[in-house]
């Protein structure tokens, strides 16, 4: 959650209609990104492509759009749609789709996705940094209780067992104990052979949450 962001709040059936107009389009764009990644196509073809892809850039900026900033909340939930980790309209993110266990006391919660080329750091291994955020993201769902809470990153500790393969992998978090205004929580990326990225993070809540306390 940001503290500047401009929340609408969105019926189901609108965030439904929302989903599946926006998404879609995030996932070609994904799709894009790894064909151009991967592409050794002639100079023709490149030429080609480029100039759709610029066609259809400026088609879609000549259209309404969504000012910076702006969230949604669904049933009292945010709602991010341009979030990196979990943002369905954004096509850098993988994107996670994070569970949560309604009767944890732990907040406990998980994704499986796939990290598919554009995330490649050393080669066929995921970049550290994008390890860094998925887990900064699931380690706050966790202290946050599903973004219920008003909490926000102090800080977090990644330790890396080994790399992380591209491809399908899960990540895990839970929260570890609280006290007073920080939740410390802690989590973990996994592929098939196990554990491959650990961390531990404190989440504070904010002085504007506290007040009336």
């Amino acid at each position: 959650m940001e503290l500047d962001a401009t929340f609408e709040v969105l019926s189901e059936a609108e965030h439904n209609r929302v989903t599946a107009t926006y998404a879609p389009l995030a996932a070609a764009v994904r799709d894009l990104i790894d064909a151009t990644i991967r592409t050794e196509a002639d100079d023709d073809v490149i030429l080609q492509a480029r100039t759709a892809i610029e066609a259809v850039t400026r088609s879609l900026r000549s259209q309404r759009t969504r000012p910076s900033g702006i969230s949604y909340r669904v049933d009292g939930r945010p709602v991010p749609l341009g979030n990196a980790a979990v943002g369905q309209c954004n096509p850098i993110a993988p994107p996670l789709v994070v569970h949560h266990d309604p009767d944890a006391r732990d907040g406990r919660c998980f994704s499986e996705f796939v990290l598919g080329t554009a995330y490649e750091g050393p080669p066929g291994l995921a970049h550290g940094g994008v390890s860094a955020l998925v887990l900064d993201h699931m380690l706050g769902e966790a202290a946050s209780r599903g973004l219920t809470q008003p909490l926000f990153t102090g800080t977090i500790t990644v330790k890396y067992l080994r790399g992380t393969p591209l491809g399908p992998v899960r990540s895990e978090a839970w929260i570890d104990r609280t006290a007073g205004i920080k939740t410390f929580a802690r989590g973990f990326i996994s592929d098939k052979a196990g554990v491959t990225v650990e961390a531990e993070g404190i989440f504070i809540k904010p002085a504007w949450a506290r007040e009336g306390e």
